[in-house]
């Protein structure tokens, strides 16, 4: 599959942390498999993530309050994610 973000939703807070709308496409969709909307906090710093809330049909379903701060542990879409970010929000 593939993860793409949307450059017209970051925001970037005083703190240095990046927000930003994300939505993952798996290869073939069926009932199961379907497209998944995440909202992302980024830290370029040390290159990690949280999801802030996730959505099957709408950005911000079902919030994740307590979300930790995750290593993408060699994630290849999502380490694209926080490079193209990190690049395009500095």
């Amino acid at each position: 599959g593939e993860q793409l973000w949307d450059k017209n939703s970051v925001q970037k807070n005083q703190d240095g942390l990046i927000r930003i709308l994300s939505k993952f496409v798996p290869i073939s969709t069926t009932e199961i498999t379907q497209d998944i909307l995440y909202t992302m906090d980024v830290n370029c710093t040390d290159q990690s993530f949280r999801d802030v809330a996730v959505g099957a049909n709408e950005f911000n379903e079902f919030e994740n309050k307590n979300s930790e701060w995750k290593d993408p542990n060699g994630d290849k879409l999502i380490l694209g994610v926080i490079y193209q970010v990190c690049a395009f929000a500095n």
